[in-house]
């Protein structure tokens, strides 16, 4: 399934995700705030659940570059990362509100509808920065530390609406 997600505050995914699939992937096609420096971020619950606080730890790698090649790194991002936290989880750094800056990225859960295991998740998300002088690669991984199944998602930026940006839904056997 898919969700365009032009002028909304979040996206949400509130059925498909069941015990079908060992692996539900989703994918962030050309998403773009509607002000600068909108970090991409998400979050689950158990079906019929509104919250979206599910406990989860995480880490975060950040990787940049500038088009001058004055700046170039690779570092741990600690303030992005959760020890057993329920906020919603960063996917990418700041992006860019410019009309032809976005972000794209793929996000993988493993064995969402599981009432045996935690569930364990990776991304990988790549945009342009809100400094508009770097291009990003965010990688996150971590685990929600629950046996009870999620069915819900949610997609959203920190601050703002959706521009403009796309997320598709897919299981995988």
């Amino acid at each position: 399934s898919s969700v365009d997600g032009s002028g909304a505050s979040y996206i949400d995914f509130t059925s498909g995700i069941d015990s079908t699939y060992d692996e539900y992937v989703f994918i962030t096609v050309n998403v773009n705030p509607n002000t600068d420096g909108g970090q991409w971020r998400f979050q689950a619950d158990v079906s019929g659940g509104t919250s979206y606080a599910q406990t989860m730890t995480t880490t975060n790698f950040t990787g940049y570059h500038t088009p001058t090649d004055s700046h170039a790194t690779l570092s741990w991002q600690g303030a992005s990362t959760q020890a057993q936290g329920t906020a919603f989880q960063w996917l990418s750094e700041g992006i860019s509100g410019d009309s032809n800056h976005s972000g794209s990225g793929i996000l993988h859960v493993f064995a969402p509808s599981s009432t045996t295991y935690v569930k364990q998740f990776y991304s990988s998300f790549i945009s342009t920065s809100d400094w508009q002088t770097a291009y990003t690669r965010q990688t996150v991984a971590g685990y929600f530390n629950t046996t009870s199944a999620l069915t819900n998602f949610r997609f959203k930026f920190n601050t703002g609406t959706i521009d403009t940006g796309t997320v598709y839904l897919y299981g995988i056997g």
